[in-house]
């Protein structure tokens, strides 16, 4: 691919919003690596395409678009967890991880939440929701549950 030809591509890409890409893309009938090269613009990091599904550089799926115009994106941490999904509906779902990739936190659009805790063997401790329910756990040294208690006042005790 010539310089010029890179220029244009910047040029076409600075303004441009991604579920329209696809048309533009058609349009000018752009080979597999400009349309790499364009989305990896677009991005702000290598991309690779396979069928409608674009990839980041670590083989994440970052992107979907179909015919009839539905779209979904996602987002992801260093560690490969998906931190965010958004669908053209406007829906979307935001995660976060601890530094042993268990889920600590996740909410939606609709301001559902959920919090969760676990201890150093990577055991789920305590639970909560937005709407108040949560349960906290215990475990003994072999990992079995020995304590349950929720929010609705439902204890188990084996400990």
């Amino acid at each position: 691919m010539n310089k010029k030809y890179i220029k244009y591509i910047d040029y076409i890409v600075k303004d441009i919003e991604l579920p329209y890409f696809k048309c533009m893309v058609d349009h000018y009938g752009l080979k597999q690596d400009e349309y790499e090269l364009v989305l990896s613009k677009l991005f702000n990091q290598p991309v690779s395409i396979k069928g409608d599904y674009v990839y980041d550089q670590n083989g994440n799926k970052i992107y979907y678009e179909e015919k009839n115009g539905y779209w979904a994106k996602r987002e992801y941490d260093t560690n490969g967890n998906e931190i965010y999904f958004e669908e053209k509906n406007g829906s979307w779902v935001k995660q976060e991880y601890d530094t042993n990739g268990n889920e600590i936190y996740i909410e939606n659009c609709n301001g559902f939440w959920v919090k969760q805790e676990y201890d150093t063997n990577g055991k789920l401790i305590y639970i909560e929701y937005s709407h108040g329910y949560w349960a906290k756990m215990e475990y003994d040294t072999n990992g079995n549950k020995i304590y349950y208690e929720d929010s609705i006042g439902y204890i188990r005790d084996n400990r």
